[in-house]
């Protein structure tokens, strides 16, 4: 199933961000690190709506790269592909991501490889399940 603004795993690695004009300053490592700790922390204000747990802490959030020119990649998956917010979350984690000072565009590709786990989910999130 295509589900629109989303990209397949099977897509290729993103392609930076190009602008009309002169070219942009690019990014030190320090402050791509500052905005990467900018977008987890939105990320963190997404929900699953079954689970009263952030996504970040879930486990859902693979990987979030800043490129030197503000370009935000995040790769997610959700904990199963039958998931109900399968049209939600990835569409919110674009959002929340686009909305962060420094980011200039955004990627979010949901993936199904490595598949979720409830072993992904951080030790507070576990203990706050009654998990561990």
């Amino acid at each position: 199933m295509k589900i629109p603004g989303l990209h397949s795993q099977a897509a290729a690695e993103p392609a930076p961000a190009e602008s009309a004009g002169a070219a942009p300053q690019a990014l030190s490592e320090d402050r791509r690190g500052e905005i990467r700790e900018a977008v987890i922390a939105q990320i963190r204000t997404c929900y699953d709506p079954e689970i009263p747990i952030n996504i970040y802490d879930l486990g859902l959030i693979y990987e979030v790269r800043v490129e030197p020119n503000g370009f935000a990649y995040v790769q997610m998956t959700l904990t199963s592909p039958a998931c109900p917010s399968v049209y939600q979350l990835p569409g919110e984690v674009e959002d929340k991501t686009r909305g962060v000072a420094g980011v200039t565009d955004c990627r979010v590709e949901l993936v199904w490889q490595p598949p979720w786990t409830k072993e992904m989910m951080s030790e507070a999130a576990r203990l706050q399940l009654g998990l561990d």
